[in-house]
């Protein structure tokens, strides 16, 4: 069975996107392997909100290959070509996915998104990539409200040149 792994960046102060949604705070370590983290998925799941941020990208290619779900109210499967929007069915869509042969499925920003699936049961595990600045505000990697969710660590990393930490926790 797939897992569902909620990776993302984060202050920290715990946000994943500034005040304004902004996310020019987030450091590209040279001695992180985007590509390789890429490669470990072949499903994205993320909300209205980040896929509207990814569109407005100049280069999306490392998600070229990837099915690519988008869950949102407002917008329509015919003005979003190459990937499939999702407005119900939330649970029964990720179950379905998770039954699907194949590599993990990459929770992709939207701490909403995460808060739902979270209190579904439906996340494996949560990997943040915790970026030295404080940010003092924004969006926070959990919206409240939610659930205590107990985590345990299964792995961790330092970079160095930016003083970056990955932590990795699998869900209880």
């Amino acid at each position: 069975m797939k897992r569902v792994c909620y990776s993302v960046a984060m202050s920290l102060d715990g946000y994943i996107a500034g005040p304004n949604g902004e996310y020019d705070w987030i450091v590209m370590d040279p001695d992180i392997d985007f590509a390789a983290i890429f490669g470990e998925f072949d499903t994205i799941l993320m909300g209205r909100k980040t896929y509207e941020v990814m569109q407005a990208q100049p280069d999306n290619s490392l998600m070229e290959g990837m099915e690519i779900y988008v869950f949102s109210r407002t917008l329509s499967q015919s003005d979003c070509p190459g990937v499939t929007v999702v407005s119900d069915n939330l649970e029964r869509t990720v179950e379905t996915l998770k039954e699907k042969p194949g590599k993990e499925i990459w929770l992709f920003g939207g701490g909403a998104l995460f808060r739902s699936l979270l209190d579904l049961e439906l996340v494996d595990s949560v990997e943040v990539a915790i970026v030295p600045v404080l940010l003092g505000g924004g969006v926070p990697l959990l919206p409240h409200p939610s659930s205590r969710v107990q985590l345990r660590l299964s792995k961790h990393r330092a970079y160095p040149k930016t003083g970056t930490m990955t932590l990795r926790y699998e869900v209880i």
